[in-house]
């Protein structure tokens, strides 16, 4: 469950907060991963993704996955964090294990992102920019919340609870299939409600 903030934020609710946000999407990217690899068939391609293999010069790299959206949105998922762009408001990279949006005023990719190196210049937005950053990090999560009600629905509950058993090594914190959606919905809710969580000014990106 994500604490709702308020104007007196401490530190520590902010931090517990982000934990329990990286804690989701390293289990949404795994789940991703599993997705891929399903016996049945790989869901990402079956969803309407498009895979790009990785050239002779990054042959150790995993393939992309990019899915156009409506409205000249696209969504581009790797194992080290997700981007999401759109023409009207520039793009985000979200990394895997820090869960603060790093704006771009592009929002397209103009080369694969097989490394982190790829990605194009990323930074915290300034005062311009924040509130596209927000209304982005906004809506790449309710496009997660989304695919995975989506999953829930097509695939059923069992499917994801399967991909789950595999995550759980007995140390990591385990969000139960069944609330993953609800995560993401109040994980929206919670950051919606104060940006700081997200957006602290003092935020700079170390890669």
């Amino acid at each position: 469950m994500f604490p709702r903030l308020s104007g007196n934020t401490s530190l520590t609710i902010n931090r517990d907060l982000i934990d329990r946000a990286i804690t989701l999407l390293s289990q949404e990217i795994w789940c991703w991963g599993r997705d891929i690899l399903r016996p049945e068939g790989n869901w990402l391609l079956e969803v309407g993704f498009r895979q790009h293999e990785p050239p002779e010069s990054r042959k150790e790299c995993s393939s992309v996955y990019s899915l156009e959206l409506p409205d000249e949105r696209v969504v581009v998922l790797r194992g080290f964090g997700a981007f999401y762009g759109d023409s009207r408001l520039g793009g985000i990279f979200m990394p895997r294990y820090e869960f603060r949006p790093l704006y771009t005023k592009h929002s397209k990719l103009k080369k694969q992102p097989w490394l982190k190196a790829d990605l194009p210049e990323l930074s915290t937005p300034t005062e311009l920019h924040r509130a596209n950053c927000a209304a982005l990090t906004l809506d790449l999560i309710d496009w997660i919340r989304s695919y995975e009600v989506n999953v829930a629905e097509i695939l059923g509950i069992e499917y994801r609870q399967s991909t789950l058993a595999q995550w759980d090594n007995g140390e990591r914190d385990i969000i139960p299939a069944e609330d993953m959606p609800r995560e993401w919905r109040l994980l929206g809710i919670a950051i919606a409600a104060d940006l700081r969580a997200i957006l602290p000014d003092h935020y700079r990106f170390r890669s």
